[in-house]
This record gives C-alpha cells, structure tokens and sequence, in this order.
C-alpha cells in the first residue's frame, strides 16, 4: 500500500509537504500541490481513515438508527440523510433497532466507542411506549451529538427535524369539512407513537371545532390483529361514515379500498386522506389524495444540523428543532 512516506521520498520533498498538499494547504505552492497530487492519483494513494481518525480524534461517520428499514418514508429519509453526508465527506453506519428499545440501546453503545462522530435517529416504538430516555441522555453527556427526525424525545435536549403531525392532520380534516363531509372518520395503527397521538389530536381539534358531530376514532392497537376485518367491521358500525383521514398509509388503503368493496363511490360516497407517499398513491384506484411529509428534505435538514453541530461543538449549546412543512397532495380519493 503507497503511503505518505513513499510519495515523499519519490518527490524529495517531506512528509509534511505531502499531507498539506493532499489538503490544499495554503502553506504549500500550487505547482508542488499539482505535483503531489498527479503522483498520489497514478499510484491510487489513499488516506488511512483509522489513522486519521486517531490523530483528529474524528471518523468523519455519522451512525443512523432506524426503527424499520421497510418503512418507504424512514427509507427516504436516509436516503436523504446519505446524500447530504456525502456532500460533505462522511459516510453513515445504519443500525435498525426494529422497534426495540433493547437493540436501541446496543447500536447506541456499539457505535459510540470510537466509531462515530454523532448520531442521527428516530426513536423505537418501544422506547416511547416505556418512555424511558436516560440512554439517550448519557450519548450526549460522552460529547456526542444526536439529531431525532419525526419520533422524537421531547426530553431530551438534542436537536430535531419533525414535521407538524397535529398541523397536518387538522387542515386535512378542515379540508374535508369544507367538502360539507358530515361524518368524518380517524383511523390509525400507530397510537402509541407520538406521531400518532398528535395526529389524532389534530383531528379531534378539528371535529370539535366544527360542532356538527362527535369524534369517530379507530385505534387499531395489535399489529398482529386483522386491519381489514377491523376496518371492515368499523364500516359495518358506521354506515353514515363520509369521510376518512387516516394516520399511516396502511390504513388509509385499506379504507379506500374497503369503502369500495361495500359499493361505496370514492370520492363521491367516501372522500379518504392519508399521511402516506406518491408511490402509494400510485398503487390505488383511484388514487389516494396524500398528506406528504417531504422525506429527503427531512433527511438532509437532519444532516446539516448535525454536521453543524459536530463542527461547532461546543461553540453553540443551544438545541433548535426545525419543523419541515406537509402538504396535501390532492388525488381522485377526495373532491
């Protein structure tokens, strides 16, 4: 393997000499760092990370966890995440914690002694379930960064990227009101998330503000339990039911396509929203009007943020949380 060393000696010039050209030092005059560089390129030189991260006491990695890698939005997500990461020279280290506050724990601990520099995650739905933070907290006081995206620790003073969940869902029930929709419906299967608590929130806000009807809440609690037959029953119980605006995309299918199976006409019986993606949408007939959450943007806002703060640290205590705005994606499901 070429090293530094090498490059130097073939160059009669010093090891220094060759690392500061390597690194655009201004120190260093344009011709040797033209000379260094065409050399280090024809031998395919390469910087040792380890040692570089030994000497800077920096990996330049930022580790991810993720509590579900088949969930399309967390996947766009990083996919923002990496993206902007690249842009400024670090590479990511993903961890799934698969809902566990158990798994949380263990990639929090593995990747913080010495493989990377912060941490960007969304909190495991056992974590919030037991709202237990202290291993969050403890990350922290090591003198690693955390940056949460949408389920976050609202406890934990860490920056954040969300979106307005309470926001989003009550327009989107306002805008179904504004269909002169009577009987509006709120289906969820993620209620003990806080993402989902504030959704729901949102929609009871709405309802009562209208005053025309009382709140219709579905909570589906059992991941293992049947969504159709329980969406279907609901159906069975509420035949007056006019509109739906759904939590998560599942939902929101399910819905759709149920309100169909019963010979209901979407939009003109049944007008359904969900919190749910364009490719969604694209897999429903007709197509599901969607609230969209914008997830690549959220992942690069979380990026930058904590690239800031590795770089600031600890220039600047304060935590801030950005809020990236939703908006409705208006389909053939509504009027």
């Amino acid at each position: 393997m070429v090293t530094l060393k090498m490059l130097a000696k073939e160059l009669n010039v010093s090891i220094s000499t060759v690392s500061k050209a390597l690194n655009n030092s201004e120190e260093i005059g344009e011709e040797t760092v033209k000379r260094v560089k065409e050399l280090a390129e024809l031998y395919n030189y390469k910087p040792n990370k380890v040692a570089l991260s030994l000497k800077n006491n920096k990996t330049k990695t930022i580790g991810v966890i993720i509590p579900n890698i088949l969930n399309r939005f967390i996947a766009k997500v990083l996919f923002g995440i990496e993206t902007e990461a690249a842009k400024h020279g670090y590479n990511i280290i993903t961890c799934i914690s698969n809902e566990s506050l158990v798994k949380e724990k263990e990639s929090l601990q593995l990747l913080a002694s010495g493989s990377v520099d912060g941490f960007i995650l969304s909190v495991a739905e056992e974590t919030q379930i037991n709202n237990e933070i202290e291993h969050f907290k403890q990350i922290i006081k090591q003198g690693l960064p955390i940056v949460m995206f949408d389920r976050v620790a609202h406890d934990v003073m860490c920056d954040k990227v969300i979106v307005d969940d309470f926001d989003a869902i009550y327009n989107a029930t306002k805008s179904l009101i504004k269909e002169k929709r009577k009987n509006i419906a709120f289906i969820s299967n993620i209620n003990d998330l806080s993402v989902g608590k504030l959704r729901e929130r949102g929609y009871n806000k709405a309802i009562l503000e209208q005053g025309k009807q009382e709140p219709l809440v579905l909570k589906i609690k059992k991941k293992k339990d049947d969504h159709q037959k329980i969406i279907k029953n609901f159906f069975k119980e509420n035949k007056t039911i006019d509109a739906i605006v759904a939590a998560d995309s599942s939902s929101g299918i399910i819905a759709l396509n149920t309100a169909i199976n019963f010979g209901l006409k979407v939009p003109k019986d049944v007008s359904v929203i969900a919190f749910a993606s364009k490719s969604d949408s694209n897999h429903t007939l007709p197509k599901l009007t969607t609230i969209r959450q914008h997830a690549k943007a959220m992942g690069i806002s979380a990026a930058q943020m904590l690239i800031t703060r590795m770089q600031n640290l600890p220039a600047n205590p304060d935590v801030k949380t950005k809020i990236v705005k939703t908006s409705i994606v208006k389909n053939k499901s509504t009027l």
